[in-house]
């Protein structure tokens, strides 16, 4: 760790946990999509993997933790097929609510999926994962990010387009008092 209180590569019990939490929220999501229909399941198979090259080729390439070990193992892994991109671009974007969109309706369609189904057929298996998934959406990846990753992340300490999104609010007000 970092004088700072940030780590230089995070220990490897926060990545497994924290991919343990996305791949949950994964699996449950395929769960609910294959209750629909196997094209549907191949459609939500085929947006994650948009989503996570997305995050790759975007984000990862131009973060401080690319060939590092970040909170998801993600700086090690984009190494092995892209080059290092330029710092200057991750800390100078300004992320707004629309480009994180793509982020939420990972779980977002499962759960409105899953309503519809339990309106047609109530199911306390799709209503137990219904819920698993708000769980773990909510309070997992909030547990996650807030105490484990971005907590101890040095990009948030250079310039994390993120961290400047949901925080801007709490910045605003207290920027006005």
């Amino acid at each position: 760790m970092r004088a700072n209180g940030c780590y230089e590569e995070y220990p490897l019990w926060i990545v497994l946990l924290s991919n343990s939490v996305t791949c949950a929220i994964y699996a449950i999501g395929a769960f609910v999509m294959y209750s629909i229909g196997l094209a549907w399941l191949l459609l939500y198979i085929l947006y994650i993997v948009w989503l996570e090259i997305r995050v790759l080729r975007i984000s990862c390439v131009n973060c401080y933790y690319y060939g590092k070990t970040c909170a998801f193992g993600k700086g090690k892994l984009v190494r092995l097929f892209s080059k290092k991109g330029n710092p200057e671009e991750f800390t100078g974007k300004r992320l707004t609510w629309k480009d994180i969109l793509p982020d939420f309706m990972v779980s977002l369609i499962p759960m409105i999926a899953a309503v519809v189904l339990l309106i047609l057929d109530f199911n306390w298996l799709l209503l137990s994962f219904l819920f698993l998934l708000l769980l773990l959406t909510l309070a997992g990846n909030g547990f996650i990010r807030g105490s484990l990753a971005c907590r101890y992340c040095q990009q948030r300490e250079i310039g994390c387009p993120a961290q400047q999104l949901f925080n801007r609010k709490s910045q605003d007000s207290y920027e006005r008092k």
